[in-house]
């Protein structure tokens, strides 16, 4: 079961740092009917800490795929590939818009196993996005 934070300030820290988005599929918790929760980017039981700088804002669903995992086996090159890290890399760099800005496109081997893993283009989340692009909230800055 994903933490909620045993602190609310340090819940609340991590939340607007994230600009209320997870920082995996950007969806905004505004307009979700769960809660989102406090990733450990470096899980708990691995070594991970309640560090700000080990804390990443993530929806429900993103962190439960993510789980304690770290790297997946990519088959393309052929080694293990880290997911990808909110603290320590730029979303940008690793993912785009696709022209629709509807789906999350992959831009390397991070992306592409973070894409994969996390299911950042599950058909709720296309859905979701389709919805609130009128409104002017999507993509989030």
């Amino acid at each position: 079961m994903p933490k909620f934070s045993s602190l609310p300030e340090t819940r609340l820290e991590v939340a607007e740092r994230a600009k209320h988005c997870c920082e995996y599929c950007k969806s905004m918790d505004t307009f979700s009917p769960n809660y989102f929760t406090v990733d450990h980017i470096l899980p708990e039981p691995l070594g991970g800490t309640d560090s700000l700088g080990n804390l990443a804002y993530a929806c429900y669903l993103c962190n439960r795929l993510k789980s304690n995992k770290l790297s997946i086996y990519d088959s393309i090159p052929n080694t293990w590939v880290a997911l990808f890290n909110p603290r320590t890399q730029d979303w940008n760099e690793h993912f785009a818009w696709s022209e629709d800005l509807t789906s999350i496109v992959a831009l390397g081997a991070v992306g592409r196993v973070t894409v994969e893993v996390l299911q950042l283009n599950r058909p709720k989340l296309v859905a979701y996005r389709k919805a609130v692009i009128p409104f002017g909230v999507h993509p989030p800055a």
